[in-house]
Order: C-alpha cells, then structure tokens, then sequence
C-alpha cells in the first residue's frame, strides 16, 4: 500500500481596501431597504379604472379579494315618515289645575292615525289620536292609564305641526291642548 503524505497548504487571505468594504456595505443595505419598507405590505388589483390603467392597494393587513356588487339605485321610503310632536295641556278647570301642566307626544304616522301619550299623576296614558272623516284638520283622541283613568280630547289643526283641542279626563279634568312647538 502507497502512502499518501498531506500538504499542509497556506490557506489564502485576500485583504479588502477601505473603500470595498463601503460599497459592499451599500450594495448590502440597498438589498436590504425594499424588503425592510415593503415588510408586511399587501399589494392586491382591484380592477381598471376608467381609462383602463390597473388600480392596486396597498395596505398593511391582507387584503381579501371580495365580489364587488354594482351600485343599484338608492331606494327611497315608500310614503311619508312619522313626525312626533310636542303636546301640552293646559288646565282649565280647578281638577286640572291639581295636576297643572300636562306634557306629552303624539307620533303622526301620516296615515290618518298616530299614537297619543303622556303622564298624569304617575301613570302614563297612552292612546290614538285619529282624524275625523270629511275633515283633514279635526280629530279625536283617547288615552288611557293602567289604573283606569282615560282621557278624551278634540283638536283642530291649523297646519300638519301645529293644532289645538281639549280634554276631558274620567275624573272631569279639562285642559286646553296645543299640539306642536
């Protein structure tokens, strides 16, 4: 068998001048600045634009690609909305002045109808107001209360926010009514 000797060979050192080591250190940070900025940044098409130049976005959280529906047409309410208005009763009898000035809300529902509620000596009466036949602007309205105290009330309106009555309460109670502000 044959011997085989191993040199021992110098291994080679190369020496980088100054300035090398600055360009291969830009060259590094160059490589690195991209992916340092575009880090956790999502870029995703959202479709042409109106000239036919692709949009994009550009978020930080995932964008997930979602069907987009055409705009239809904005649907308006079918018929008026209900309008609530301020009601207060004035007394004007000494049963009434007991209690004096009553305050409450009657809800148009444009309908013809609307619901009547307020308080009178801590229960809350709560009823319809409802528009006489043949007559746009005179209505009646009833209240009642858990207790078994009601009301009723005529009024007359002068425009659809602004109207005027009376009330008669169960215990003979009367108060003048102003609907509106």
């Amino acid at each position: 068998m044959k011997a085989i000797s191993v040199s021992t060979a110098k291994p080679i050192v190369t020496v980088a001048r100054a300035e090398d080591r600055g360009i291969s250190r830009l060259n590094g940070l160059a490589a690195a600045l991209p992916a340092l900025f575009l880090a956790g940044c999502y870029v995703m098409p959202v479709g042409p634009d109106a000239s036919g130049n692709q949009q994009f976005i550009y978020s930080s959280a995932p964008v997930v690609p979602g069907r987009t529906v055409p705009a239809g047409p904005v649907v308006a309410p079918a018929g008026p909305v209900p309008a609530a208005l301020e009601v207060k009763l004035y007394p004007i009898n000494d049963l009434a002045n007991q209690t004096g000035v009553l305050t409450g809300q009657v809800t148009n529902l444009m309908t013809g109808r609307g619901r009547f509620s307020f308080s009178y000596q801590g229960d809350t009466l709560v009823g319809e107001a409802t528009r006489v036949a043949n007559d746009e602007r005179r209505g009646v309205a009833s209240a009642y209360g858990p207790r078994g105290v009601f009301a009723r009330c005529e009024y007359q309106m002068s425009s659809p926010a602004l109207g005027a009555g009376t009330c008669t309460f169960s215990n003979n109670a009367m108060y003048q009514v102003h609907i509106g502000n």
